[in-house]
């Protein structure tokens, strides 16, 4: 740990955060984790109990240079804080470390599509701004929340969260944990719906409820799109909090006026709070016209001007598997891969065909997409894969390989014309990777995570080749 940095956590302070006691001597930790493969030197460990129990593994991350660990009972190698419970622990930590720095400016993101690549958006601009924090990965869930507020060093000046969920309940205690001074959503749509009796309007309520974690005062950015902004409103006006909206309507607080998608990026024109403005982005994807105006509303809520969320805007590249875009070279040319295989839904399916169809296909081409299955849609979930057929055929997408039983459905509503491969799972057609494309194709991959769309765009990409008509390259 550099000199010129404080320690983020003491064991005293620790200790006292969390009410528990120090076993083994005193230490300074730099960090914060629950895995001991991800421990560095200097690293308090989080001995979280699971389906493994990590104390089993604080042997190991001693081993790798932790300087102490969190745990319910004293471990060997190495000084610890011991308390009743480390979730709790780690749940009083962040809310010390949130705390102890009132400073701080923080907003927090949830949303059916795009929270992560929103969140992430918006640190770009945070960095821009001064010493900023924000979770990793999608660290959004009842863990990766807290240990991203117990991550949060003193000197930061402004952090972003994710909020995410998979249930009922599960966005409010997350939402007051943070207590942000800005909230957004995103959107809405039919993700996770297999978990409320009645679908969307229960996902609505369950991503309004990040508005609890709002002071008196606090913001609130809607898209003012989605058919649920009222919902989303009234849970905003309840908790005291101001509302500024987003969306194509001359009402917005951010109003999008065009975006125009090209090779590499697209130009967005919008009107944010009276003034027009025009700027870049490295995203083609229709829906992310909406996205930075959600981005510029959040940063300019946590003091950041304008002008430099538009800067960190033009530089923020596309996140792994959420529409990265590469060119893969095979015999007789290339094809354009988009991958899009971290995770879908019928609302970002939607987006992607709309953005795919709107892209220019050189001669010979084809607008292709390989799709696995949606998962989480319960009883609904037949109905919503077959219906993707009319945004595809909307977006004029020549060819459809999927993958799935849920795909299935889509498949067999296709006109023939438009059928490519159907296999029963994301390996089998992963197998076939190099009939599923050609030269001076489009190739979007799209599906949810857990049905291993990632599988297919890997062995697209595996196809590339040297321009010399050499081998695979490894």
């Amino acid at each position: 740990m550099p000199e010129s940095l404080p320690p983020l956590w003491t064991a005293q302070e620790i200790a006292l955060a969390t009410g528990g006691r120090i076993e083994g001597g005193v230490f300074d930790a730099s960090g914060l984790t629950y895995n001991s493969r991800e421990i560095g030197p200097g690293d308090l460990f989080l001995a979280l109990r699971g389906a493994r129990d990590g104390h089993d593994f604080a042997g190991n991350a001693f081993a790798a240079g932790a300087a102490g660990a969190l745990v319910e009972r004293p471990v060997d190698g190495g000084p610890c804080v011991v308390v009743p419970d480390t979730l709790h622990a780690l749940e009083a930590l962040g809310a010390a470390a949130r705390d102890r720095a009132p400073h701080i400016r923080r907003g927090a993101v949830t949303g059916s599509v795009g929270k992560t690549s929103v969140t992430q958006a918006i640190k770009a601009g945070l960095d821009l701004a001064g010493p900023a924090h924000a979770s990793i990965k999608s660290y959004n869930n009842h863990i990766g929340v807290p240990l991203t507020l117990a991550r949060m060093p003193q000197a930061t000046e402004r952090a972003v969260f994710e909020i995410g969920m998979n249930a009922p309940g599960e966005i409010a205690p997350l939402a007051r944990m943070v207590q942000p001074h800005a909230a957004c959503v995103t959107t809405v749509g039919p993700v996770h719906i297999e978990a409320f009796a009645d679908g969307e309007a229960g996902v609505a309520r369950e991503k309004a409820a990040i508005f609890q974690g709002l002071g008196p005062g606090g913001l609130a950015v809607i898209n003012g799109d989605n058919p649920h902004v009222e919902t989303l409103h009234q849970a905003a006006l309840h908790v005291g909090a101001r509302v500024a909206t987003f969306g194509s309507e001359t009402f917005h607080d951010a109003r999008l006026i065009d975006f125009a998608p090209h090779d590499g990026g697209a130009r967005v024109t919008a009107e944010v709070w009276g003034r027009t403005h025009v700027f870049p982005l490295r995203q083609s994807g229709f829906h992310w016209g909406l996205n930075s105006l959600a981005v510029i509303l959040m940063l300019d809520a946590l003091d950041v001007p304008i002008e430099t969320a538009l800067a960190a805007l033009a530089e923020f590249e596309p996140l792994k598997g959420r529409g990265e875009t590469r060119q893969v070279h095979i015999p007789g040319g290339a094809f354009t891969l988009i991958d899009e295989s971290y995770n879908a839904n019928p609302l970002s399916m939607k987006a992607g065909f709309l953005s795919l169809g709107a892209k220019r296909v050189e001669r010979g081409g084809r607008r292709v997409v390989v799709l696995t299955d949606m998962l989480e849609l319960g009883d609904q979930s037949r109905a919503l894969h077959a219906g993707l057929s009319v945004p595809i055929d909307a977006a004029a997408i020549d060819v459809v390989h999927a993958a799935g039983p849920e795909m299935r459905h889509l498949f067999d509503a296709l006109a023939p014309e438009r059928r490519g491969v159907w296999a029963p799972t994301a390996a089998d057609l992963a197998d076939q990777a190099e009939d599923l494309v050609g030269a001076n194709d489009i190739v979007m991959v799209k599906g949810s995570n857990g049905s291993k769309a990632s599988l297919v765009a890997a062995a697209l990409l595996r196809l590339e080749r040297d321009t010399t008509g050499g081998p695979p390259l490894k």
